[in-house]
């Protein structure tokens, strides 16, 4: 991964299927590392940190997989609420009506930046 200017690499366009999604765990300097996953779904990427509104658990049922068994919604392993992928915004369970935290993502040369969110450092090496 590699820092240019406040955004941060995470991977290429074609590591991720349409549709699919990828989490990663970035190291911004702070106690925890950021947590986050890439949403790829008809032809469009989003990005959201890694926390249910409702509860502030990770969404994720098995690494990497965050959508429902019909790949349409984002899905909190939780509870069950449902997320549109476009938005973030919850449109069933106990946390309708919130959404998820959404980060800026960068595509071009066929990469995916994300921006670090404000306050987020990057390590000195």
């Amino acid at each position: 991964m590699s820092d240019n200017g406040r955004f941060i690499e995470l991977c290429a366009l074609t590591d991720i299927s349409d549709p699919g999604t990828r989490g990663f765990d970035l190291d911004v300097g702070s106690d925890r590392p950021l947590r986050l996953f890439v949403v790829h779904k008809n032809g469009e990427f989003h990005a959201y940190v890694n926390r249910c509104p409702h509860t502030g658990a990770p969404l994720e049922w098995t690494p990497h997989q965050f959508l429902d068994v019909d790949n349409s919604f984002i899905q909190c392993a939780m509870h069950g609420a449902l997320f549109r992928p476009e938005d973030g915004f919850c449109l069933r369970g106990p946390c309708v009506g919130s959404s998820l935290e959404p980060l800026t993502l960068a595509t071009d040369e066929g990469r995916i930046r994300v921006a670090l969110p404000e306050g987020s450092q990057l390590p000195s090496n």
